[in-house]
């Protein structure tokens, strides 16, 4: 982890909430990022690719147009700024070295894509489509399609042809990641094909971009920790379901016969975590945003006076099933969700 010592890192939260981006003064080098980024480019030249990318602080992943880089989010530079983050988000999207790379690879994706201006070519519109499509403020992916590869959370291959070639990138990338086996059948299997094809053809043809510039860097961001929370926690708000009578009635038990039973409330809060880490799992929903549902479920339990009667696996079982059903009819239902971009 970082060498370098920070005053801002024993701030308390509070405090901290108050540092501008700016001043947090971090990079790439001296981390463990850095060993991340090496091993990207040790992928990479495996498969005799001459692209190295440049990495950069930013308050966010993005790989812009106009330069062969990536950058990334601040938080993972620092331990005291994981913990923030995962205090504020509670995923740390990137925090463990396995998502780090997942997310590296697709990054390289775009990175490729832009170097060797891929996305001209009639092949490459025929499979993924134009990249002259507007990024929509929304995408409905369908969880059984065969047609996209299956590599980020939320079914993301399926929001623009851009991320479509960055995603199956990625895994044809992956080392081991054994995929004419995994999508034998698959339509998606052609995109793997071509982009293999595609990639022993430019291996020796020299990129048309080879500037190092540094898209909005976290040393021109003048906004603070809070700031940047505020409006990231906004962008994980939807049109949750704001009744769950009926389901929570049928779960719990208002009978005064159980009233010394423990509340359902206090049910909910003792389970929350690991309950929403496991729908966050199956449905690729952000726990945060899980989080919200949880809340208003407590407040309902409470206001119903419900308790929690019966073996504890069971509730457990079966509140989780709940609240997936929930989230993936908010997902997928008829009311529609925000977008989420990477």
């Amino acid at each position: 982890m970082p060498r370098k010592r920070f005053a801002w890192a024993t701030l308390p939260d509070e405090e901290l909430l108050n540092v501008r981006l700016k001043d947090l003064k971090l990079t790439v080098e001296g981390t463990w990022l850095e060993k991340c980024l090496h091993t990207l480019h040790d992928e990479l030249a495996q498969n005799g690719l001459g692209v190295r990318p440049h990495a950069w602080i930013s308050s966010e992943w993005f790989s812009p147009e106009n330069t062969p880089g990536i950058a990334i989010p601040f938080y993972l530079a620092h331990p005291r700024l994981m913990r923030l983050e995962r205090k504020m988000i509670i995923d740390v999207e990137g925090g463990t070295r396995s998502e780090c790379m997942a997310i590296l690879r697709h990054e390289a994706g775009h990175v490729m894509q832009h170097a060797y201006a891929l996305s001209r070519r009639r092949q490459w519109q025929r499979l993924f489509g134009p990249t002259s499509r507007h990024y929509p403020r929304y995408y409905r992916p369908n969880p059984a399609s065969r047609h996209f590869v299956q590599h980020l959370r939320l079914w993301y291959a399926q929001s623009h042809p851009d991320e479509d070639f960055a995603e199956t990138f990625a895994v044809w990338l992956r080392p081991r990641s054994n995929w004419r086996t995994r999508y034998a059948g698959w339509p998606a299997l052609k995109k793997l094909e071509y982009v293999d094809e595609l990639m022993g053809e430019i291996a020796l043809q020299r990129p048309l971009l080879t500037n190092r510039e540094r898209v909005d860097p976290l040393s021109e961001m003048t906004e603070t920790l809070g700031d940047h929370y505020s409006k990231k926690q906004a962008l994980y708000a939807f049109d949750a379901p704001k009744t769950y009578d009926r389901d929570l009635r049928r779960l719990f038990s208002a009978d005064p016969r159980h009233r010394r039973s423990e509340a359902a409330s206090a049910f909910i809060r003792r389970n929350r975590a690991r309950v929403r880490k496991r729908v966050a799992k199956w449905t690729g929903e952000y726990q945060l945003t899980l989080d919200a549902v949880l809340d208003g479920m407590i407040a309902r339990c409470r206001e119903l006076n419900l308790r929690a009667v019966g073996p504890e696996h069971k509730l457990v079982m079966d509140f989780t099933v709940l609240l997936t059903a929930k989230t993936m009819h908010a997902l997928f239902g008829p009311s529609r969700r925000r977008w989420i971009a990477l």
